[in-house]
């Protein structure tokens, strides 16, 4: 299942331009760097419970990134679930340390929210400062095979009940989506602290299915659940789709899109997906330390001791540069306001009636 050899091939690319960029500092601010971080611990935040998907890349990141960063810091994992990752936002821009020692692994929800959310949040996406991406995630829904659908269709006639975050996860705000813009009867059940817990309700039957799950490691994390067909997949929320599921002819949400504007509203939520496992920092961290770090992040999601991990694991490494997400998410703030203004309207859940 993996994606990781035409991935690798940009990576190394990417790799090569963080060098130079590294490279060009003056030697002696190198030397401030190294002496900085050296005999340090960097705290990684991630913005849901233990055992999800997030916290198992943050994991995964965590032992290999103090590796590749000058001076050698531990870095060591905590876990602030809360707000669909608002809460890790949150104190990651108002309160950690902003000198490169506190990073957040967010949900991709976090840096849309401010945009097209309808919640209050304590942090400006367009001054977070980025790191990197981990991944492009490929969200899902999927329904528990006794459910009262059995494929999308049937969910625009039957109402299923779904476990969610909260708003601003994509668990809650993608099936609000749908709801809004196709018509489907998905009754959500919110404050699960995240994939881990929403799982276990399936599991336990409390709630028919989820929507907005990543594709990547589910089939890992419960290989019971498809090869023995105890759950269908029947909808990708994605742009593009995942190869896997596009070969089994799992559709695409957009597909069943009313109007080209409704499409378009539906791809400006989606395209959090092109940016699935965010890695922020506070504004205000030095600028060399700043390079220092993307460099690492490219080191690590290439350091070949990690994929051969990731690829034991089946999960995608799929990433994207700090500079490179900065200028995505610059990019979205800027889109036509009647197209946001849909956005936003599009993720006011209403329960079916």
């Amino acid at each position: 299942m993996p994606t990781v050899r035409p991935v690798l091939r940009l990576g190394l690319v990417l790799a090569c331009v963080a060098a130079k960029s590294f490279a060009a500092m003056p030697a002696h601010a190198q030397d401030a760097v190294a002496d900085f971080f050296r005999g340090k611990q960097i705290a990684l935040y991630v913005g849901s419970s233990a055992g999800g998907g997030y916290d198992t890349y943050a994991r995964l990141i965590s032992r290999y990134f103090g590796n590749h960063i000058p001076g050698n810091p531990t870095v060591v994992v905590e876990n602030m679930p809360g707000a669909g990752s608002n809460k890790a936002a949150g104190y990651i821009y108002s309160v950690a340390p902003k000198d490169g020692t506190a990073i957040a692994a967010v949900f991709p929800g976090a840096l849309l929210d401010p945009l097209i959310g309808d919640v209050n949040v304590q942090h400006d996406p367009n001054k977070l400062i980025y790191v990197g991406n981990a991944n492009r995630d490929v969200y899902i829904c999927f329904l528990r095979s006794d459910a009262p659908a059995k494929t999308f269709q049937d969910t625009l006639r039957h109402e299923v009940i779904l476990g969610a975050s909260n708003a601003g996860g994509t668990t809650r705000d993608l099936p609000a989506m749908m709801n809004n813009l196709l018509g489907t009867k998905f009754r959500i059940v919110t404050g699960y602290a995240g994939s881990k817990e929403i799982t276990l309700a399936i599991e336990r039957n409390e709630v028919n299915g989820a929507c907005g799950i990543g594709w990547t490691g589910l089939p890992t994390m419960h290989p019971d659940w498809f090869a023995k067909k105890l759950m269908n997949v029947i909808v990708q929320a994605d742009i593009k789709g995942h190869p896997e599921l596009n070969t089994m002819g799992v559709p695409l949400a957009t597909q069943f899109a009313k109007t080209d504007e409704d499409r378009q509203v539906m791809e400006l939520i989606e395209s959090q997906g092109v940016f699935g496992r965010p890695y922020v920092m506070p504004p205000g961290v030095p600028p060399e330390r700043v390079a220092t770090l993307r460099q690492a992040f490219v080191e690590t999601l290439n350091d070949p001791a990690l994929r051969a991990e990731g690829d034991k694991m089946q999960l995608d490494l799929d990433y994207m540069s700090g500079d490179d997400l900065q200028a995505l998410v610059a990019k979205l703030y800027a889109l036509p306001p009647n197209i946001v203004a849909r956005a936003k309207a599009a993720l006011i859940y209403t329960p079916p009636p």
